[in-house]
Protein backbone atom coordinates (compact mmCIF):
# COMPACT_ATOMS: atom_id res chain seq x y z
CA UNK A 1 0.00 0.00 0.00
CA UNK A 2 1.44 2.98 -1.28
CA UNK A 3 -0.04 6.54 -0.14
CA UNK A 4 0.83 9.96 -1.07
CA UNK A 5 -0.19 13.47 0.60
CA UNK A 6 0.43 16.79 -1.13
CA UNK A 7 0.15 19.50 1.64
CA UNK A 8 0.99 22.76 2.92
CA UNK A 9 2.01 23.08 6.04
CA UNK A 10 -0.74 26.29 6.66
CA UNK A 11 -3.64 25.22 4.26
CA UNK A 12 -6.95 24.62 5.90
CA UNK A 13 -7.87 22.25 3.31
CA UNK A 14 -4.85 19.68 3.37
CA UNK A 15 -5.16 19.98 7.37
CA UNK A 16 -8.21 18.46 6.87
CA UNK A 17 -6.84 15.25 5.66
CA UNK A 18 -3.87 15.09 7.71
CA UNK A 19 -6.25 14.99 10.62
CA UNK A 20 -8.27 12.36 8.96
CA UNK A 21 -5.49 10.42 8.42
CA UNK A 22 -4.26 10.44 12.00
CA UNK A 23 -8.00 9.84 13.24
CA UNK A 24 -8.06 6.36 11.57
CA UNK A 25 -4.14 5.54 12.16
CA UNK A 26 -2.84 6.12 8.23
CA UNK A 27 0.50 7.09 7.42
CA UNK A 28 1.63 8.42 4.72
CA UNK A 29 4.91 10.19 2.27
CA UNK A 30 3.82 13.96 2.58
CA UNK A 31 5.27 15.88 -0.30
CA UNK A 32 5.19 19.83 0.23
CA UNK A 33 3.69 21.95 -1.90
CA UNK A 34 4.34 26.02 -1.29
CA UNK A 35 1.67 27.45 -2.11
CA UNK A 36 3.70 31.21 -1.70
CA UNK A 37 7.32 30.28 -3.06
CA UNK A 38 8.45 30.11 -7.02
CA UNK A 39 5.37 32.00 -7.85
CA UNK A 40 3.23 28.94 -6.12
CA UNK A 41 4.68 25.77 -6.67
CA UNK A 42 0.95 24.65 -6.89
CA UNK A 43 1.20 26.18 -10.71
CA UNK A 44 4.14 24.12 -11.87
CA UNK A 45 3.58 22.08 -14.74
CA UNK A 46 4.67 19.17 -12.56
CA UNK A 47 1.86 19.94 -9.99
CA UNK A 48 -0.75 20.69 -12.46
CA UNK A 49 -0.20 16.81 -13.51
CA UNK A 50 -1.09 15.61 -10.23
CA UNK A 51 -4.39 18.23 -9.80
CA UNK A 52 -5.42 20.15 -12.76
CA UNK A 53 -7.03 22.69 -10.19
CA UNK A 54 -3.69 23.53 -8.58
CA UNK A 55 -4.96 23.28 -5.51
CA UNK A 56 -4.02 21.30 -2.06
CA UNK A 57 -4.58 18.67 -1.05
CA UNK A 58 -3.99 15.64 -2.85
CA UNK A 59 -3.91 12.27 -1.97
CA UNK A 60 -2.46 9.00 -4.16
CA UNK A 61 -3.22 5.89 -3.57
CA UNK A 62 -1.91 3.21 -5.08
CA UNK A 63 -1.73 5.32 -8.14
CA UNK A 64 -5.55 6.54 -8.00
CA UNK A 65 -5.69 10.39 -7.29
CA UNK A 66 -8.38 11.81 -5.31
CA UNK A 67 -8.39 15.47 -5.01
CA UNK A 68 -10.67 18.04 -2.96
CA UNK A 69 -10.32 17.46 0.44
CA UNK A 70 -14.21 16.41 1.71
CA UNK A 71 -13.61 13.89 -1.39
CA UNK A 72 -10.69 12.85 0.13
CA UNK A 73 -12.09 12.65 3.54
CA UNK A 74 -14.99 10.45 2.37
CA UNK A 75 -13.30 7.91 0.56
CA UNK A 76 -11.21 7.64 3.36
CA UNK A 77 -14.13 7.10 5.61
CA UNK A 78 -15.76 4.20 3.08
CA UNK A 79 -12.70 2.44 2.35
CA UNK A 80 -11.22 2.62 6.26
CA UNK A 81 -14.76 2.83 7.75
CA UNK A 82 -13.14 2.37 12.00
CA UNK A 83 -13.09 4.26 13.43
CA UNK A 84 -15.96 6.39 12.19
CA UNK A 85 -15.99 10.48 10.67
CA UNK A 86 -19.53 10.35 9.80
CA UNK A 87 -22.17 8.78 12.13
CA UNK A 88 -24.24 5.44 11.36
CA UNK A 89 -27.79 7.80 11.64
CA UNK A 90 -28.81 9.43 8.80
CA UNK A 91 -29.85 12.54 10.35
CA UNK A 92 -26.88 12.88 12.42
CA UNK A 93 -24.72 12.22 9.28
CA UNK A 94 -26.75 14.99 7.17
CA UNK A 95 -25.92 17.91 10.84
CA UNK A 96 -22.30 16.30 10.38
CA UNK A 97 -22.28 16.94 6.52
CA UNK A 98 -23.95 20.29 6.55
CA UNK A 99 -21.77 22.05 8.97
CA UNK A 100 -18.50 20.90 7.33
CA UNK A 101 -20.16 22.27 4.17
CA UNK A 102 -21.02 25.48 6.21
CA UNK A 103 -16.91 25.87 6.24
CA UNK A 104 -15.78 23.75 3.27
CA UNK A 105 -18.38 25.46 0.59
CA UNK A 106 -19.29 28.65 1.62
CA UNK A 107 -16.67 29.90 4.30
CA UNK A 108 -13.26 28.74 2.58
CA UNK A 109 -13.83 29.31 -1.07
CA UNK A 110 -14.00 33.09 -0.72
CA UNK A 111 -11.18 33.25 1.66
CA UNK A 112 -7.99 30.86 -0.02
CA UNK A 113 -5.60 31.98 -0.90
CA UNK A 114 -5.87 32.54 -4.65
CA UNK A 115 -9.10 34.78 -3.94
CA UNK A 116 -7.26 36.77 -1.26
CA UNK A 117 -4.50 37.32 -3.87
CA UNK A 118 -6.49 38.67 -6.16
CA UNK A 119 -8.12 40.94 -4.28
CA UNK A 120 -4.96 43.01 -3.39
CA UNK A 121 -3.53 42.26 -7.00
CA UNK A 122 -5.63 42.52 -9.74
CA UNK A 123 -8.67 44.29 -8.06
CA UNK A 124 -5.94 46.92 -6.65
CA UNK A 125 -7.63 46.34 -2.25
CA UNK A 126 -4.91 47.05 -0.01
CA UNK A 127 -3.97 44.32 3.16
CA UNK A 128 -6.64 46.48 5.11
CA UNK A 129 -9.49 46.18 2.94
CA UNK A 130 -8.22 42.31 2.11
CA UNK A 131 -8.27 41.06 5.78
CA UNK A 132 -11.65 42.84 6.67
CA UNK A 133 -12.78 40.56 3.89
CA UNK A 134 -11.89 37.48 5.37
CA UNK A 135 -13.28 38.25 8.87
CA UNK A 136 -16.17 39.64 7.33
CA UNK A 137 -17.53 36.23 5.67
CA UNK A 138 -15.93 33.98 8.35
CA UNK A 139 -17.79 36.13 10.71
CA UNK A 140 -20.85 35.44 9.15
CA UNK A 141 -20.10 31.48 8.61
CA UNK A 142 -19.14 30.85 12.38
CA UNK A 143 -22.09 33.26 13.36
CA UNK A 144 -24.80 30.43 11.77
CA UNK A 145 -21.96 27.56 12.92
CA UNK A 146 -22.85 28.91 16.80
CA UNK A 147 -26.26 29.06 16.36
CA UNK A 148 -26.29 25.50 15.24
CA UNK A 149 -24.15 24.52 18.06
CA UNK A 150 -26.31 26.52 20.51
CA UNK A 151 -29.37 24.91 19.30
CA UNK A 152 -28.35 21.56 19.95
CA UNK A 153 -25.99 22.12 23.48
CA UNK A 154 -22.41 20.98 21.79
CA UNK A 155 -20.10 21.47 24.18
CA UNK A 156 -16.78 19.04 23.29
CA UNK A 157 -17.86 18.39 19.77
CA UNK A 158 -19.75 19.65 16.88
CA UNK A 159 -22.30 16.42 16.65
CA UNK A 160 -22.88 13.64 19.23
CA UNK A 161 -20.29 12.45 21.34
CA UNK A 162 -17.17 11.41 18.92
CA UNK A 163 -15.55 13.07 16.71
CA UNK A 164 -16.80 13.87 13.09
CA UNK A 165 -16.13 15.52 9.68
CA UNK A 166 -17.84 18.77 11.12
CA UNK A 167 -14.53 18.97 13.52
CA UNK A 168 -12.13 18.13 10.92
CA UNK A 169 -13.21 21.30 9.12
CA UNK A 170 -14.01 23.40 12.21
CA UNK A 171 -10.44 23.41 13.62
CA UNK A 172 -8.56 24.13 10.74
CA UNK A 173 -11.30 27.33 10.30
CA UNK A 174 -10.63 28.40 13.60
CA UNK A 175 -6.99 28.74 13.47
CA UNK A 176 -6.85 30.56 10.28
CA UNK A 177 -9.71 33.40 11.91
CA UNK A 178 -7.10 33.63 14.88
CA UNK A 179 -4.33 34.37 12.44
CA UNK A 180 -6.46 37.24 10.63
CA UNK A 181 -7.10 38.46 14.04
CA UNK A 182 -11.27 37.86 13.72
CA UNK A 183 -13.03 38.18 18.00
CA UNK A 184 -14.18 34.99 18.55
CA UNK A 185 -15.76 35.53 21.56
CA UNK A 186 -19.29 35.51 20.03
CA UNK A 187 -18.83 32.42 19.15
CA UNK A 188 -18.28 30.47 22.49
CA UNK A 189 -19.35 26.97 21.94
CA UNK A 190 -17.31 27.16 18.43
CA UNK A 191 -14.29 28.51 21.32
CA UNK A 192 -15.18 25.33 23.48
CA UNK A 193 -15.28 22.68 20.93
CA UNK A 194 -12.07 23.91 19.16
CA UNK A 195 -10.55 24.40 22.56
CA UNK A 196 -11.48 20.71 23.25
CA UNK A 197 -10.32 19.05 19.80
CA UNK A 198 -7.15 20.55 20.29
CA UNK A 199 -6.43 18.36 23.04
CA UNK A 200 -6.36 14.97 20.65
CA UNK A 201 -3.69 13.89 19.17
CA UNK A 202 -5.20 13.78 15.84
CA UNK A 203 -5.30 17.49 15.73
CA UNK A 204 -2.43 18.67 17.87
CA UNK A 205 0.21 16.43 15.50
CA UNK A 206 -1.31 18.00 12.60
CA UNK A 207 -0.93 21.30 13.34
CA UNK A 208 0.21 23.44 11.02
CA UNK A 209 3.46 24.21 13.27
CA UNK A 210 4.82 20.90 13.71
CA UNK A 211 4.83 19.97 9.86
CA UNK A 212 8.08 19.39 8.30
CA UNK A 213 7.51 22.19 6.21
CA UNK A 214 6.62 25.00 8.76
CA UNK A 215 8.01 28.09 8.55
Amino acid sequence: MSRTLYTYFRSSAAWRVRIALALKGLTYEAIPIHLLRDGGQQQSVAYLAVNPQGLVPALIEDGSTITQSLAICEYLEERYPSPAILPADLLQKTKVRSLAYVIACDIHPINNLRVLQYLKGPMGQDQQAVDDWYRHWVALGLQAIEAELERDKSERFCVGSTVSLADICLVPQVFNARRFKLDLTPFPRVVAIDAHLNTLPAFTYTQPAKQADAE
